[in-house]
This record gives C-alpha cells, sequence and structure tokens, in this order.
C-alpha cells in the first residue's frame, strides 16, 4: 500500500451507496442496501455498527473488504481511494490490512485439514517474507494471543474437535496473522453460547491494545456493542441514523429508532409480555424507495416533513449526530416505550 495521509482515518467512506437488481433480467427495480453511508473509523478504534437484519450492515463489511464494488460513493484507506488500488499486488496488501471474521464458526475452518492449514497457507500468501520456521512460530503467537493454549496442540487439532467458542478465536488468529491494521467482525458472537460471549468481546479489547488493531463490530447486539465499542453506529434502512460516542448515543439517543432498539434490550424488572405494537411494525420500504424518512410508517415523532425529504445526519452534539427531522440538541431522551406506539 502507499503511504498513509498524516492525520487521515484509517477507513473512510463518503457517500457510499450499494444496490442489487431484484426481480430477473428484465425487471427495473432495485433493492437500495446500503445508501449514502459517510463512516471513518480511527487507528486503535472499536466502533459498532447496530440494527436489525436486513439494516445493511454486512452488506458495509463486504464493501469494506471488497466482496461488492460500491455502485457509488467512495472509499479511502488511509487517505487513499480504493479506486486506485490495482494489481494483486496492491489488493493482496489492502486484504492483509483489512480481512474479515465471519459469523458462522463452524464454516469458516475447513474440516479436512487441521487447525494449522488455514493459518499457515495464510501467512505463505500474505507473508511471504517469512521462513518456514518463522511461520510456525506466528502461528502460535496468533493463536497465543486470541488466548488458546498450548498453541501447539490447539494447532495440531482438527476443527471438530473444537468448540464453537475455540473456532471463532481461530477465526480472530487467522485475521491477526496478516499483521492488519483492522478487522471486519460480522457478528462474530451470535451464534455462541452467551456464556462465551463476553470471552470473544474480551479477546476484541485486548488485540486492540496488544496489536494496536482496529475493529469494526457488526451486531444487532446492543448490550455486546456498549461493552466493548468507542463509538457507536446505527443502521436502518440502508441508511446510518445516528452515530456518536457509545455511551452518549445510548443514554441520551436522539433518534427514535435508536429507543426502540433499546426497547428491544431484555429488563428483568420488567413485566412479562410482548409489544404487540412492535410486533405489528412494518419493516423499512428498500426497494425503488422513495425521497423520505424511511422509519417514519413506525415513528411516533413523523411529521409532513418526513414523507419527502430524506433527513441528512446533523450535528446533536460533541461527535453525536442524528438524521432525523425532529431531533434537537435539547430534546429529552426518547422513551423507549414511545417509539413503538
Amino acid at each position: 500500500m502507499t503511504e498513509p495521509l498524516i492525520g487521515a482515518p484509517l477507513i473512510q467512506t463518503i457517500g457510499l451507496s450499494r444496490h442489487f437488481k431484484v426481480g430477473g433480467g428484465f425487471s427495473r427495480r432495485t433493492l437500495h442496501a446500503v445508501d449514502d453511508v459517510d463512516l471513518e473509523i480511527n487507528p486503535r478504534e472499536i466502533v459498532a455498527l447496530v440494527g436489525e437484519s436486513g439494516s445493511g450492515k454486512s452488506t458495509i463489511a463486504r464493501l469494506l473488504a471488497r466482496v461488492y464494488r460500491p455502485t457509488a460513493g467512495e472509499i479511502r484507506y488511509q487517505g487513499k481511494s480504493l479506486a486506485t488500488v490495482r494489481g494483486r499486488k496492491a489488493q493482496l496488501a489492502y486484504r492483509s490490512d483489512v480481512p474479515m471474521v465471519f459469523q458462522d464458526p463452524f464454516s469458516s475452518l475447513n474440516p479436512a485439514y487441521r487447525v494449522s492449514h488455514g493459518i499457515l497457507r495464510g501467512l505463505k500468501l500474505h507473508r511471504p517474507e517469512l521462513s518456514h520456521t518463522q511461520r510456525q512460530e506466528e502461528a502460535e503467537r496468533v493463536v497465543e494471543a486470541v488466548g488458546l493454549v498450548p498453541a501447539a496442540d490447539i494447532l495440531g487439532r482438527y476443527p471438530y474437535e473444537l468448540s464453537g467458542g475455540q473456532r471463532q478465536r481461530i477465526g480472530f488468529a487467522q485475521a491477526l496473522a496478516y499483521k492488519p491494521k483492522l478487522i471486519l467482525a460480522d457478528e462474530p458472537v451470535s451464534m455462541l453460547d452467551i456464556s462465551i460471549r463476553i470471552g470473544l468481546l474480551n479477546v476484541m479489547a485486548r488485540l486492540r491494545e496488544s496489536e494496536g488493531v482496529s475493529f469494526l463490530y457488526i451486531t444487532h447486539d446492543i448490550a455486546s456493542a456498549r461493552y466493548v465499542s468507542d463509538r457507536l453506529l446505527v443502521m436502518y434502512g440502508g441508511h446510518v441514523v445516528e452515530s456518536g460516542p457509545t455511551e452518549a448515543v445510548l443514554s441520551d439517543p436522539k433518534h427514535p429508532y435508536t429507543s426502540l432498539l433499546l426497547s428491544a434490550v431484555p429488563d428483568p424488572r420488567a413485566p412479562l409480555g410482548v409489544d404487540s405494537e412492535a410486533a405489528k411494525s412494518e419493516p423499512p420500504a428498500v426497494i425503488d424507495p422513495k425521497p423520505g424518512c424511511r422509519f417514519r410508517a413506525r415513528c411516533p415523532l413523523a411529521i409532513d416533513e418526513c414523507a419527502s425529504v430524506t433527513p441528512r445526519l446533523r450535528d446533536l452534539g460533541p461527535g453525536h449526530q442524528a438524521a432525523c427531522h425532529v431531533a434537537t440538541a435539547d430534546a429529552p431522551t426518547i422513551e423507549p416505550s414511545a417509539a413503538v406506539r
């Protein structure tokens, strides 16, 4: 990769959009998976991207990983546009810097090979300067870094001999072997038992400190995002609707959708029962969407402007932004119960 620009974010998107054609060869219908998203991640930072299934979170991860090409907008890495990254060597260098850890720990490892195979193969491809002995040493180092010991024993096992939590740690070890700057972690704990999720979140926090790596942590679980992230981005219907320091966003949400998400967090003190109004809420229209706020059908605060003008992110506090026509910096916190009436 080229030398980074001084003071630039590690990675940044400007007006990032990704649309998919749906309905067959003659269809003109288009699904707007991601629309006009601006985000940035700084060195040694953990940013959580939260929202419902289908909100566009994983599409953003795949855009950053260059699995998808943007329909519109730009991605900048260390101040340089990814559109200028051409050639196998440059693309391999970027994928070394920005690897992914996937959701399913059971399919991320080849069951026909020992655990060492994937790590050593990745080292040979992404760090060819290492000798055979150095690759073996590095494989043991990254396995120990994610909390699996003794490393030599783990590397000699087959995937079926490991638990789901151990397999997911190996996924982090494989990414760590590339000496990354940013790891894209797409729902890495959602398929694990609650009792072992906290261990994986602690692994992310430790790697940030010990390896200096940043994370984009994609999740629908606000509690885990609160536990591990520095900043929070809330997505709805392909748009980022609120962003800011994690505690500021969750303690004083400005967008009604953020309050709706908070209302879904289990509260052991709350009476039993299901909010029938929340269950009846309509999903956002993301196929050929019309202008306007995509949350308006579910919003208790919607005004006429919401039906015709798409709100943009506005500053409502130090580093705190919301895309809402009625949100103001001094507005009282929206009660979660009000957001689903």
